[in-house]
């Protein structure tokens, strides 16, 4: 699977000694080597020509050509705002969205693919014209990031997984969940899954570390989903991007910068999901696992466990931290936590 057992597998164990001595063959110009590089580069092709066929062709056919018989999404770019208007009757948004953002378009900003997995992070920009979930056309332009992570297999698609910055859109639009006939919300439960750190930590360190991306790999899991210890940053060390970054600018707007995830939830754990390394950059899969314990920025502790996924991107250069991009599911916390309307409300 593409959850816990799918992404570790390349990543620990008996896959990290494969992937890595695949790596280590390459550097030296091997003819396994040169195989394990262009099959890399073949599953990046398949990922780009799935997004490439999204821009024109139904979906039907773009899943025809790109995916594998057994094909699998585990979980969509819009999940949370999906799962509350199923069953609704609200209107289609259409193929990929099209139907709401019909000039929708994807930038690629980044791709990375390790044994059979591939990640790419891209934006989706467009103008809401369109019914998007019980949402009524507003006319307004929405730039978001999504993620998705891929696992290819004889050249196909067999398992995808999204993740798209549903608060940032909603805040874009001007709008909250439209209100579901049974007057609840629906939230994404917690689940317990993914790999303890420590012992991935443990995992890791029992190979050869014969790699840079070997090494790399062990130096991101050691943070633990934070930001890197000062003694392994570069000197112009970067985060780019915080992980709930909607969260953070709510709370500056309400006098609360200081209130983060890690302040309100002191107690965090962050099990890993998997990785992902090519060169200097590794993704680290990981969720927030925590109790709302204290104040998260100007929003009051519900004592209540949540479980929020989390996406880290690093650059590793000579052995130090260069830069950090993260992404987290802030509706999905939001919506755990009881306080989506209130973050969402103009």
């Amino acid at each position: 699977m593409l959850t816990r057992r799918g992404m570790l597998r390349g990543a620990t164990g008996t896959g990290l000694m494969l992937a890595g001595g695949a790596r280590l063959a390459a550097a030296q110009g091997s003819p396994q080597g040169s195989q394990q590089a262009s099959q890399r580069e073949r599953n990046k092709a398949v990922v780009l020509g799935y997004k490439e066929a999204m821009k024109t062709k139904p979906q039907k056919e773009v899943e025809a050509a790109f995916m594998g018989p057994r094909y699998r999404r585990i979980r969509s770019g819009m999940q949370n705002i999906a799962a509350n208007a199923r069953d609704q009757g609200f209107p289609a948004a259409g193929d990929y969205l099209r139907g709401a953002f019909p000039d929708r378009t994807d930038t690629v900003e980044e791709i990375i693919a390790d044994g059979d997995m591939v990640g790419l992070l891209f934006k989706l920009t467009g103008t809401h014209k369109g019914h998007f979930f019980g949402i009524a056309p507003t006319g307004k332009k929405i730039d978001v990031h999504e993620v998705g992570i891929f696992r290819i297999a004889d050249g196909k698609i067999v398992e995808s997984w999204f993740m798209a910055d549903e608060v940032r859109l909603l805040r874009q639009i001007g709008a909250t969940l439209p209100a579901r006939n049974d007057g609840k919300r629906i939230v994404p439960p917690v689940t317990g899954e993914g790999q303890d750190a420590d012992a991935v930590i443990r995992r890791l360190e029992a190979n050869t570390l014969s790699t840079v991306e070997d090494r790399n790999r062990l130096l991101v899991v050691r943070s633990k989903g934070s930001a890197p210890p000062k003694d392994v940053r570069a000197a112009d060390f970067r985060q780019r991007r915080p992980g709930f970054l909607n969260l953070r600018e709510y709370g500056v707007r309400h006098g609360a910068p200081k209130e983060t995830v890690t302040s309100a939830m002191p107690e965090r754990r962050d099990p890993i999901d998997g990785l992902l390394a090519e060169g200097e950059k590794v993704w680290m899969r990981f969720k927030l696992a925590a109790v709302h314990s204290k104040p998260l920025y100007g929003l009051p502790p519900t004592g209540r466990r949540i479980e929020a996924p989390e996406i880290g991107i690093a650059r590793i250069v000579d052995g130090k931290w260069k830069d950090a991009w993260y992404f987290g599911d802030e509706l999905g916390l939001l919506l755990q936590l009881g306080y989506a309307d209130r973050v969402l409300a103009p």
